[in-house]
């Protein structure tokens, strides 16, 4: 039972890890894209445009029209729930589950702290065929990707622990000197 409470821990501690990272890099990003793109230029990479647009309703610029503290409201209640079904989720699914649910969660994240400090997403991706968005809403994207493959493809499972095993596990000082000790050799 420990050692299943502190595999829980480190994979929520990889969670943790991974979303403040991307939220990071995010954060970067979008400074970078301001100072390049804030005097109204665009740079065009062909299929992609870099054109910075303001959006303060959320996908699609939606709830545009409602009061700021309105769409901050239920944008970070959303962020909460996901962040909280992550931590908890964190313990039992793939890595490849956990990277998107840290996808999710930077993303998410990330958009609503830009939502509460400026009253606006700052999206700078521009196909000219679907929405602008941004890089968190990227992450979002391929992580609600990732959560799928992981749910479809789910890999093997992790065995659990024997009874027999967590017992041993527990009486002994450490694994080693119990395996000797049955043995005959400690």
């Amino acid at each position: 039972m420990a050692q299943r409470a502190r595999s829980a821990a480190r994979r929520r501690t990889l969670l943790v890890i991974l979303a403040v990272a991307l939220a990071g890099v995010a954060w970067l990003v979008k400074i970078a894209i301001e100072a390049a793109l804030g005097d109204g230029s665009i740079i065009d990479l062909g299929v992609l445009q870099l054109r910075l647009f303001y959006n303060t309703g959320v996908s699609f610029s939606l709830g545009s029209s409602l009061p700021t503290w309105v769409v901050i409201l239920v944008t970070g209640a959303i962020t909460l729930a996901i962040a909280g079904y992550a931590w908890v989720a964190a313990a039992d699914v793939s890595l490849l589950g956990l990277i998107g649910l840290a996808a999710v969660v930077a993303g998410a994240a990330t958009n609503l702290v830009n939502r509460a400090v400026e009253g606006a997403v700052a999206d700078y991706f521009h196909t000219g065929w679907f929405a602008t968005f941004n890089l968190p809403d990227t992450y979002i994207t391929l992580g609600v990707v990732c959560i799928a493959i992981s749910v479809i493809f789910p890999g093997p499972a992790r065995p659990e622990p024997s009874a027999a095993a967590v017992s041993q596990d527990a009486t002994a000082p450490d694994g080693d000197d119990a395996e000797h000790r049955s043995r005959g050799e400690g």
